[in-house]
């Protein structure tokens, strides 16, 4: 099973910070070993990732993913790959023009319905899909309720177009997995537009924590005028570290622009 990290907060120099405070409760352990990584994030209005497709064997610093990055929305993916081969197009978070996205889980059925999947989408979509994943057309299938919703390049687009196009993707792989006799899915994934953050579970456990400010080194919490805000959505572990809560099965976490953290049921 992968690993999915999704991070907004309110300053973009402070994620080595927050990955330091949050690491007992995030961090995989020294058993775990991904085939790859990928993070998502955005910068001076760009959306940019940096992706390792292969990774050797041996324990992951898990932290150097993320050094030296400086961004507000961040969403890292680490893949124990299940449909498709190690190729960066194969590597999480998928992005297209300002959204990124990324999935763990598995389409047990998806050679069966991709076809399916991909009639559904207009044609640019089809021809942006990349590598071989489950996941890539999941995010393709979202984006076109999008677009038919209008809501595809708006820099705040509404909420509930988008967790309508949540539910119509969910709804629409579930139907053809039911159709060719597949179990259902597993889709944990988050999506984000960097303005707005999705966190859905379908699947395993999903986790996170609002934060209002960051200790500082001498473990005292820093009120200062500007401390760090920040919310942090993360998969898998047993229970809820202390100070998270759980993302009920069958819901969806929505992240604003203003760190406004809300459940909702899909």
């Amino acid at each position: 099973m992968g690993r999915l990290i999704g991070y907004m907060a309110n300053r973009t120099d402070r994620l080595g910070d927050v990955l330091d405070q949050e690491h007992d409760a995030i961090a995989p352990d020294e058993s775990f070993r991904p085939d790859a990584w990928g993070i998502g994030f955005y910068q001076g209005g760009e959306v940019l990732h940096k992706k390792r497709p292969k990774l050797d064997d041996g324990p992951i610093d898990w932290e150097k993913v993320a050094r030296d990055v400086r961004s507000d929305a961040v969403l890292i993916h680490f893949r124990n790959a299940t449909v498709g081969d190690f190729r960066t197009d194969n590597t999480h978070p998928f992005r297209f023009r300002q959204w990124l996205f990324a999935h763990v889980g598995t389409i047990e059925g998806f050679a069966a319905i991709k076809g399916s999947l991909l009639e559904s989408i207009p044609d640019f979509l089809a021809r942006s899909v990349r590598g071989a994943t489950d996941s890539e057309h999941v995010f393709m299938v979202l984006l076109s309720f999008l677009h038919d919703a209008g809501q595809l390049d708006h820099p705040d687009a509404d909420r509930d177009v988008v967790l309508g196009a949540i539910r119509s993707t969910l709804a629409l792989v579930a139907r053809h997995c039911a159709e060719v006799g597949a179990p259902a899915p597993t889709l944990d994934l988050v999506l984000t537009n960097g303005r707005q953050m999705y966190a859905v579970r379908q699947g395993g456990p999903l986790f996170y924590v609002e934060r209002a400010n960051l200790p500082d080194g001498s473990g005292e919490a820093d009120e200062r005028a500007g401390a760090v805000r920040y919310v942090l959505v993360y998969s898998n572990g047993e229970a809820p570290a202390p100070g998270y809560s759980v993302i009920p099965q069958g819901s969806v976490l929505t992240i604003d622009r203003n760190l406004a953290a809300q459940i909702q049921s899909l």
